[in-house]
């Protein structure tokens, strides 16, 4: 029999190609930690597929007057953005303006930035889509950011519908949404995750072959 326990190290290239935000949810409520996901949707996703990744957060806020340094933190989170970071843009559901679109995508790319999730618009869905840069977002706005929206804060600890986003958290989102890993359990629950992966794996075969559910859900303990 082929031997399905984790393997030492899961990295991240790993993740994305076995892992999901329901496996990861589900190593999370078993660790005790039960409200890792956002209850929100994401009905803008511009990829299919997982997006893995470590958090670069944002803080966001509205203005109504005139802003002296338009985009200045704005840019300088894009440009310090690393390989294998994913953009958290914690802007508190707001549908004031498109925080996000095709340039900074450009941009974030270029930096070594995977990915984006907006909590509130963005624009520009279509050029995103069309260079396959998963960005996650609550709704569109074809309005500018500039004078409407700006950062406010550059690597620390945010809020999205009340589950909070460190840096350097592994982050995961996917069709059925968003899921944030503590960094104190990452190591613990990747490794469950990756172990049900497998166990569901032997379990859709069994049934496949003709198991009832029930008959399957008693031989490996996986639903």
């Amino acid at each position: 029999m082929a031997d399905l326990s984790p393997p030492a190290a899961i990295t991240l290239a790993m993740m994305r190609e076995s892992l999901s935000t329901a496996l990861v949810c589900d190593a999370l409520d078993s660790l005790g930690l039960r409200e890792q996901s956002p209850r929100l949707a994401w009905p803008v996703k511009t990829t299919a597929g997982v997006l893995v990744g470590r958090c670069k957060t944002t803080l966001w806020s509205e203005r109504t007057t005139a802003d002296p340094h338009p985009f200045e933190k704005e840019l300088l989170a894009v440009d310090t953005c690393q390989a294998d970071q994913v953009m958290i843009v914690a802007a508190s559901g707001s549908m004031r303006s498109g925080t996000w679109g095709e340039l900074l995508s450009t941009a974030a790319r270029n930096s070594g930035c995977v990915g984006v999730i907006v909590d509130g618009a963005v624009r520009d869905v279509s050029q995103m889509t069309e260079m396959q840069f998963p960005v996650f977002a609550r709704a569109t706005c074809p309005y500018d950011s500039k004078d409407r929206q700006f950062v406010t804060a550059i690597d620390v600890a945010v809020e999205i519908a009340g589950v909070t986003f460190q840096p350097h958290d592994l982050v995961f989102a996917d069709a059925d949404g968003v899921v944030v890993v503590p960094a104190a359990v990452e190591v613990e629950a990747v490794r469950r995750a990756w172990t049900k992966a497998h166990d569901e794996n032997r379990t859709r075969d069994a049934i496949k072959r003709g198991m009832k559910v029930g008959e399957a859900y008693e031989r490996f303990g996986v639903l």
